[in-house]
């Protein structure tokens, strides 16, 4: 019998089975609010039935925690229902001791004596032998993601499906809430032939899903052919819900990643990576100050004349104590927003682009050109050096978006 993509997809990934009184279906208004769950609060629930005879190794790192800051690994490990065999660490490794760029190595973790092997920039085949040398039966994944298409953990995800369906393993995704929430998809869809590890595949800048939603749409539409999954949705979580809705503590999940307000701008301010501007590394703000030698208060003031909704732009000054202006005074801006529910960080970022442009004399593209690696193709680079206004760039990525939006919505989990 030929099976069809779809078909194939059906037989290999399923959502796990839990005890009734965690059912994933959302309460109704007059049963009042559910409390959330997250997937591995479900999991440890259910006496770890679904991992049950199975050697189990983890992908995490410090974010991988329960409500009372315990890590996942530490828990599992004094759990006798559970086989945890190995853990995976990804870039900033898995107790996160390493900056950006860097990660921790192959070691044995002194807390549990499991040993921690590395996947950072491993992928295909090398990752798959990763797996395969480790002995287990099923890689879970847990980690939390802030939203972002260029935030590196989703795609140390994708790149672990594709390695455990090449080493023959199971893969058991524990979601999370996106912690910017879940209302829709912003930005521009990733071209095929600006792939990188900051965005393997077409998905939007800002992508809306959590990791379980996004481990659904990769098995669906990208992976070279499914892996068996499974996934551990959450209860009492709703797309209109920002961290704070949560109840769970916030771990930064990078060095730079310090606040839950810094995932909230960051799908838009990351995009000052690709310039010579400041993007705040080094301060105690880092994505919320921006700002390069010679900046002036005429940035803050051309920002906020566009009146862009649920956010303002204070005149900022600033010394970062490493990465780009190490050491030196910086004029720019910070982004105070008023409404999370009305800002867009996206077209929030592409007119602090076009306005810092018009502002400053000396802003300059990377020469890498690593903005069109972060939007995902030549359009935002383009249409800003040739004097568009924010919302006319904004509009360059609609039809795009619109498709990809369409996609998005078979494989979410939640309302």
């Amino acid at each position: 019998m030929h099976l069809s993509r779809r078909g194939l997809l059906a037989t290999a990934t399923a959502a796990v089975s839990l005890p009734a009184a965690t059912a994933a279906a959302p309460p109704s208004p007059a049963a009042g609010r559910q409390p959330l769950r997250t997937g591995f609060e479900r999991l440890a629930a259910a006496g770890y039935a679904p991992l049950d005879g199975e050697r189990v190794g983890v992908v995490t790192n410090p974010t991988g925690v329960t409500r009372d800051v315990r890590h996942i690994v530490d828990v599992m490990h004094a759990d006798d229902r559970v086989n945890l065999t190995a853990v995976f660490g990804p870039e900033h490794g898995f107790r996160g001791t390493a900056q950006a760029g860097g990660s921790e190595g192959r070691y044995d973790d002194p807390a549990t004596g499991l040993p921690v092997y590395d996947t950072y920039l491993k992928s295909g085949r090398p990752l798959a032998d990763v797996f395969t040398a480790s002995g287990v039966d099923t890689v879970v994944f847990d980690i939390q993601d802030v939203g972002a298409r260029f935030y590196t953990y989703i795609w140390t995800l994708y790149d672990c499906m594709e390695a455990a369906r090449l080493a023959g393993k199971r893969f058991v995704v524990l979601d999370r809430p996106n912690p910017v929430s879940g209302r829709s998809a912003e930005g521009p869809v990733l071209h095929p032939q600006f792939a990188t590890f900051v965005g393997r595949q077409p998905i939007a800048q800002a992508h809306g899903m959590t990791v379980a939603e996004l481990a659904r749409l990769f098995n669906g539409e990208f992976l070279s052919a499914p892996v068996e999954l499974e996934t551990v949705a959450m209860t009492g979580w709703r797309r209109s819900d920002f961290h704070d809705a949560s109840g769970l503590p916030w771990v930064p999940p990078s060095p730079n990643m310090p606040t839950p307000e810094t995932a909230l701008v960051y799908s838009g301010t990351c995009l000052f990576e690709g310039t010579n501007l400041s993007e705040g590394r080094g301060t105690t703000r880092p994505f919320e100050l921006l700002g390069a030698e010679g900046v002036d208060g005429r940035w803050a003031a051309a920002a906020n004349a566009l009146e862009l909704p649920g956010v303002r732009f204070r005149e900022a000054y600033f010394a970062p104590t490493f990465s780009k202006f190490q050491g030196k005074t910086v004029g720019g801006v910070q982004l105070h927003v008023h409404d999370r529910a009305a800002f867009d960080p996206v077209r929030t970022g592409i007119a602090l682009l076009v306005t810092a442009k018009r502002a400053w004399s000396g802003f300059a593209w990377r020469s890498d050109h690593w903005i069109d690696k972060l939007t995902g193709s030549t359009l935002v680079r383009t249409m800003i050096d040739a004097g568009a206004e924010p919302d006319e760039v904004v509009a360059g990525w609609r039809e795009e978006l619109a498709a990809f939006r369409r996609t998005r919505a078979q494989y979410l989990l939640y309302r």
